[in-house]
């Protein structure tokens, strides 16, 4: 085959990346590529991704009638 798309090539740019960057670092540079790939095309077309739901954080019920019964120091300045 004709160019870098050929299996042999392939497996020797991975082997470079891997002696480069070693092993712990491939994953996290994979991982920003995809993610900055996706930013990119979603760029290009336009499309937003919907924004994650965020629940709001609940207390426990023992900490939220502590907190309620608790005065706080403004009113004991008063």
């Amino acid at each position: 085959m004709i160019g870098w798309t050929s299996p042999t090539h392939i497996v020797l740019l991975l082997l470079i990346a891997l002696l480069l960057f070693g092993a712990k670092r491939l994953p996290e540079i994979g991982k920003s590529l995809g993610h900055g790939m996706r930013e990119f095309k979603d760029s290009v077309s336009g499309h937003e991704p919907p924004a994650p739901e965020e629940k709001p954080a609940q207390l426990p019920a023992a900490v939220e009638t502590h907190a309620s019964t608790t005065p706080t120091r403004e009113n004991e300045a008063a």
